[in-house]
């Protein structure tokens, strides 16, 4: 039988000995058709697997075996020009590459991307517009399969233009438009969550320490809270709700007005917050949980684990905003073409809150 672009009489004679490419110089098609003993499109055909190509099975195992000899790869910037599409998805983020916390969305979307057969390529633009715009240029030059756009906290962005190009998700942040798929955390179940931890433990009389920061974890939290007690049967006191810096020291400047008013528990805006309610309580000689529970949010592993007693708290979800954005990108999870997708924050539950006495 006759094979259409078969073995010559050249391939089909045993194969030549073993050139090995300088060192510095990535092996070609040439190479491996000179240790395979073919043709270097029949290479080429193997190479891309053209299952249909005829092709001799002894020609292409030979070729198979100088591409694993000779530690072959195909120049992947070739294929993504025929094809149009690239294995990359992008991620630009403003500052989560240098936030230890928000690091995990990055941690997220790459282990997601991986999974489907992607590999993630990070720019950390730290806020700069032209370095952003350069990125997300570059990302559109290699072809790649759509962009994440993040920021470092959950907060409303504007959409640069050149995203518009490609399919993209906002992760971490939305278009004030409402204009665009985006993945973001649930503050008003974060802060529900937050507020039942204390709730299910007996405590009745529970303040909120906000932040003065304009953002949706404010609204949303403070939201939360508000239905939490209600569903429980329980009064909202606007005067148990403090607003503060959202650090240590806005945290330790609110406890004389916590014990001024009484309470019995107190659900912090950040982790960083209660570390600073920590700091004023013992400064006084009260314990937690017995003297005053304390719940914080973000679980900053680095405050929340490691505070004396260890602090409950309330995650934000960053790996799992990462993964999502993955999956909406590649259409895995299915949305409608502008929807806001809001990921649970779920509750961490260490030593900092107890069961109310009496």
């Amino acid at each position: 039988m006759t094979l259409e672009q078969g073995p010559t009489e050249t391939e089909r004679d045993a194969p030549h000995p073993m050139s090995i490419p300088r060192p510095g110089h990535p092996v070609t098609l040439r190479d491996v058709a000179e240790v395979a003993g073919v043709s270097v499109a029949t290479v080429s055909l193997v190479v891309n697997n053209k299952k249909d190509a005829r092709i001799g099975v002894d020609a292409r195992k030979r070729v198979r075996d100088a591409i694993r000899d000779l530690g072959y790869r195909p120049n992947a910037l070739a294929k993504t020009l025929a094809s149009g599409s690239s294995r990359f998805i992008g991620l630009v983020a403003d500052a989560i590459a240098t936030t230890p916390f928000a690091g995990q969305i990055i941690h997220g979307a790459q282990d997601e991307a991986w999974k489907h057969g992607y590999v993630l390529l990070v720019a950390n633009t730290e806020g700069n517009e032209l370095a952003e715009t350069d990125a997300i240029s570059m990302m559109l030059e290699h072809k790649v399969r759509g962009i994440l756009y993040s920021t470092w906290f959950h907060r409303a962005t504007a959409v640069p233009p050149a995203l518009h190009e490609t399919d993209f998700v906002l992760v971490n942040c939305y278009s004030p438009e409402f204009d665009t798929r985006a993945v973001v955390p649930d503050e008003v179940e974060g802060g529900r969550t937050a507020t039942n931890i204390l709730i299910r433990r007996g405590h009745q009389r529970i303040a909120f320490i906000n932040t003065t920061t304009p953002a949706p974890a404010r609204d949303g939290r403070l939201r939360g809270y508000r239905e939490a007690l209600e569903t429980a049967g329980l009064v909202y006191d606007p005067e148990l709700v403090f607003d503060a810096a959202p650090d240590q020291e806005g945290g330790y400047d609110t406890v004389e007005a916590l014990l001024a008013h009484g309470v019995t528990a107190v659900f912090c805006h950040n982790d960083r917050v209660a570390m600073g309610v920590y700091d004023g309580l013992r400064r006084r000689g009260l314990s937690i949980p017995d003297d005053m529970a304390v719940v914080g949010f973000d679980n900053q592993e680095v405050i929340a684990a490691h505070l004396r007693p260890p602090l409950s708290t309330v995650a934000l979800p960053h790996y799992e905003l990462g993964a999502a954005g993955v999956r909406l990108l590649l259409g895995i999870d299915r949305s409608d073409e502008n929807a806001l997708i809001k990921i649970d924050c779920p509750a961490v539950e260490r030593d900092s809150v107890d069961v109310m006495q009496g």
